[in-house]
């Protein structure tokens, strides 16, 4: 019953709950929250896309009916049920109960879904946040579509734990049970297209600056540096949604960060924190970073999935997914030759104003093959 991998756009779900809930992160607002993120998900545009997104569907589908030892006869809670797909699966799987959670107004569509499919008495939709519901039992399985660009964006995962330290039974599973953050050096035009576009907007602005001192008499040049600023964080450090080619990846690619979902702490997601190498592997020229992420369906050591499954978002041609990598240009690509080591450090934590959104320092060391020293740097990234 396994189903292969095409590309498409977006699966139904990620509206689960507050998360935010670490130790040193400030209280969230629940309506602002709503506001900023939730509402995009009670849309079925919205799920539409996600749905359509062939790798995603595929991946949870053959995870789920290839090991189906793990939901036949089971309890299930879908943290962020979306229009309830998971949900459906798992009781079409066999199993027993299943607690859909679903913070949106999406969770009316998700009741209709499951009762034109005839599993009512089975799914149970619950809308609200899954840090305040409660459930008659403990479950065997947990499964959550929580991923965001780069794996943590959107900080729903923090979700996720509270869920798993509240309700899953101390022999349960998690759907998937392991991630992985990687970051590779890649080759791109973006930085001459973001390089003119910056240009561009810098010359807009002085255009619109002699108009108003023209026909209106206000000097507004003592404002150029700040709007310099503005536009250089928005065209050059925020981080870029992108399909790349594999044949754009010039150098190793490196894991900088990985979990495993039954033992992951929220504190250890705050900040992700790795020193790595990565190495050369041609003459070409260094235009930034790309950065994906994997997910695995394993099961548990104790009760391990008969077919494991993954979920890549790594560069592809063919399979190509919603999540697409964040790619972080550089400002000014330096030349690389093969056999170059790079030495990377990566710190990526939230953001200030918005628990959701990250902030990734980069920091690069470029030693020859012989080990002398070529060039080094360091850059602030945001992902918005």
């Amino acid at each position: 019953m396994m189903r292969s991998s095409s590309n498409g756009g977006a699966m139904g779900g990620r509206a689960a709950g507050t998360g935010g809930g670490g130790k040193s992160s400030s209280p969230v607002d629940k309506e602002v929250d709503y506001a900023n993120y939730f509402c995009t998900y009670s849309y079925l545009y919205h799920q539409k896309d996600m749905l359509s997104d062939r790798v995603r569907m595929d991946a949870y589908f053959n995870a789920v009916f290839e090991n189906k030892h793990h939901f036949a006869g089971k309890t299930v809670l879908d943290v962020g049920t979306g229009s309830g797909i998971l949900a459906i699966w798992s009781a079409q799987a066999g199993a027993r109960k299943v607690y859909a959670v679903e913070a949106t107004t999406m969770a009316d569509h998700a009741r209709a879904l499951v009762k034109a499919n005839g599993l009512e008495h089975i799914v149970e939709v619950i809308q609200g946040s899954v840090e305040d519901i409660s459930l008659p039992e403990k479950v065997d399985v947990i499964i959550s579509e929580w991923m965001g660009y780069f794996l943590l964006r959107e900080s729903m995962f923090d979700s996720v734990i509270s869920a798993r330290d509240r309700w899953l039974k101390p022999t349960g599973v998690m759907y998937p049970s392991h991630a992985r953050m990687w970051l590779a050096p890649i080759k791109s035009t973006l930085s001459d297209r973001k390089k003119n576009d910056l240009d561009g907007a810098m010359v807009d602005w002085d255009n619109f600056s002699d108009e108003i001192k023209s026909y209106y008499g206000v000097d507004m040049s003592v404002l150029t540096k700040p709007f310099a600023q503005e536009q250089e964080n928005h065209y050059i450090q925020t981080a870029m949604w992108n399909d790349l080619n594999p044949l754009q990846v010039i150098g190793t690619p490196t894991i900088v960060k990985e979990m495993d979902c039954l033992t992951a702490t929220v504190s250890e997601i705050e900040e992700v924190r790795s020193n790595v190498t990565s190495v050369i592997n041609g003459h070409t020229t260094l235009c930034g970073f790309g950065g994906w992420f994997d997910v695995q369906f394993r099961g548990r050591k104790q009760d391990p999935a008969e077919q494991e499954i993954e979920l890549t978002t790594a560069p592809s041609e063919h399979h190509c997914t919603h999540w697409g990598q964040q790619v972080f240009i550089m400002f000014n690509p330096i030349n690389v030759e093969e056999g170059d080591n790079l030495n990377l450090g990566l710190v990526m934590s939230r953001s200030k104003e918005n628990h959701r959104l990250m902030e990734v320092e980069l920091s690069c060391e470029i030693k020859e093959a012989s080990g002398n020293h070529k060039e080094s740097f360091k850059k602030t990234y945001f992902i918005e």
